[in-house]
């Protein structure tokens, strides 16, 4: 199985990477694992000013900083995956990446933020859910 694992460096993405391994028995490093993180784009007057190659090391940095602890996790528990770093509003990356990968497995962990969102979901968990048509497992 093809499975899309977004993060972002919280608790929520430390209970994903925890569901995975307590859950080996139907999870676990027999599958192909892609781990994405999705940084906010800086404000577009700011990226104007900046050098181009600044910006993608920037990127690339935020990208790292939460890509490290995962990539030491996954190893200790001899769980392979590629990891992909994209930049823009998360909910719109997260379910374009899952659809265009055609990917069978989406995890993702919700926050719950948001007006409304606190009810349910969080309000990116609610905009791939809306956009994407792999199935999503959200981990709380």
């Amino acid at each position: 199985m093809k499975i899309l694992v977004a993060v972002d460096g919280s608790p929520f993405t430390q209970r994903i990477l925890a569901y995975i391994v307590e859950h080996g028995d139907w999870l676990g490093a027999k599958h192909a694992y892609t781990v994405l993180h999705v940084a906010p784009a800086v404000p577009s007057r700011a990226a104007a000013a900046l050098d181009r190659q600044l910006l993608k090391e920037h990127y690339a940095e935020e990208a790292e900083k939460v890509f490290a602890p995962i990539r030491g996790f996954l190893e200790q528990h001899q769980v392979p995956a590629d990891y992909l770093g994209k930049v823009g509003p998360a909910g719109d990356v997260i379910a374009d990446v899952a659809n265009e990968g055609r990917y069978d497995l989406l995890m993702m962990g919700s926050h719950g933020h948001g007006t409304l969102g606190k009810l349910v979901l969080g309000s990116v968990s609610t905009k791939v859910m809306a956009h994407c048509q792999t199935p999503v497992l959200i981990i709380r």
